[in-house]
């Protein structure tokens, strides 16, 4: 197949590029850098894009088998304000609508669209809740912005592409993303929960999020929005204690809130919130997990 990857110089977009590449598959990838970047493999096919219109870029869609949305700026990667939350948004939107340039001006379409979103559309859920696909949207900045994101694309649906949106976790990977992050402390025998320990932390591994995607690609039935998460989500403590286990250190200096709260303001929601969020629909289609538990990924990924 030829997969076209919007956003594939990221941590998971890198990832994926790989992972298709092992599969077979011939790989293009589109991204607001200048130039291929190092740590990609040099038999992709790479261009450069705005973000924000189908111009240099479109023609790689026409005769594509997929497409790939992974486009937008980081959400943890700068504090929130008011100009950082615009961008955040309108790089998502914008992205998604160049995409749907793109595929409107195919002369053959691609026959599937993967389309970004995460979890946080369901919003904060500082409860038992159980979240699946079938749970309404939140109504505060991650639950908007989430929405806006996979409503960027849903014009190809019209156009007769097969569209699935995934509403991913929290991507495991000491390559980027929050893990590197987290483990810090511990490596310096401070390590614990963050805030009360008790928010509800929806994790995958990354070889299940890039997998995940391989096999919502390749499913002629799956359509609609997949949670991509681990089946067995767990609370800030059990992903501290596990943590800890893996890495031979403690697990008994919890990170205050308000600390959080104090350096990064609005954006700290990331850390002290969570959602009980679970694959229902992925499994339903059958796809198995290689990690459904968090200290088996925790030791394939810190050992």
């Amino acid at each position: 197949m030829q997969i076209v990857i919007a956003g594939g110089t990221g941590t998971i977009g890198r990832r994926l590029v790989y992972h298709l590449l092992q599969h077979g598959h011939v790989v293009k990838v589109v991204s607001r850098q200048p130039f291929k970047p190092a740590n990609l493999p040099a038999k992709i096919i790479f261009a450069q894009w705005d973000g924000k219109s189908a111009q240099g870029w479109g023609s790689l869609v026409d005769g594509a088998d997929a497409v790939v949305n992974l486009a937008g700026a980081g959400i943890a990667d700068e504090a929130w304000t008011e100009a950082r939350k615009k961008e955040i948004q309108e790089s998502r939107v914008k992205a998604g609508q160049a995409i749907v340039e793109a595929i409107s001006a195919a002369s053959a379409k691609p026959k599937v669209l993967i389309q970004s979103s995460a979890v946080g559309y369901y919003g904060v859920q500082n409860n038992d809740k159980v979240l699946t696909e079938d749970h309404p949207p939140a109504n505060d900045f991650l639950g908007r912005t989430c929405q806006d994101w996979e409503a960027s694309t849903a014009a190809v649906e019209a156009l007769g592409v097969r569209r699935v949106v995934i509403r991913s976790g929290v991507v495991l990977d000491m390559q980027g993303g929050a893990l590197p992050r987290m483990v810090l402390p511990f490596r310096f025998f401070a390590g614990g929960p963050i805030g009360s320990g008790q928010q509800w932390f929806p994790w995958i591994h990354y070889c299940d999020e890039v997998e995940a995607i391989r096999f919502l690609i390749q499913t002629e039935a799956a359509s609609g929005p997949f949670n991509l998460t681990a089946p067995n989500p767990v609370r800030s403590r059990e992903l501290a204690k596990a943590i800890g286990k893996v890495m031979k250190r403690p697990a008994f200096a919890p990170a205050p809130a308000f600390a959080f709260k104090t350096m990064f303001g609005e954006m700290s929601t990331v850390l002290l919130d969570g959602q009980q969020a679970i694959p229902k629909r992925l499994q339903e289609l059958g796809y198995q997990f290689r990690f459904s538990q968090v200290e088996a990924a925790l030791r394939d990924l810190l050992a």
